[in-house]
């Protein structure tokens, strides 16, 4: 899923996030991964998802490790 027709929708469960042009507007997580020559069957691939908070709330409670998070002192 993730962009399609100036839209991004959640690679996880579909959901319609925001328009391309509003996306400064909204909170989601946007990951773009190029694979090098030392990955398992996916070098050369650039990988992009875009993951709604709900999902991604989801996906870091089922991590063995949970991701590190850090207070934002200054919004620009």
């Amino acid at each position: 899923m993730g962009r399609m027709e100036n839209n991004i929708y959640c690679n996880c469960c579909g959901k319609f996030i925001c328009q391309e042009s509003e996306k400064g507007k909204h909170s989601y997580l946007s990951v773009r991964k190029e694979w090098g020559y030392f990955s398992k069957e996916k070098d050369g691939k650039i990988y992009c998802v875009d993951i709604c908070e709900s999902c991604c709330e989801k996906l870091t409670a089922s991590f063995a490790i949970p991701p590190e998070i850090y207070d934002v002192t200054e919004f620009v």
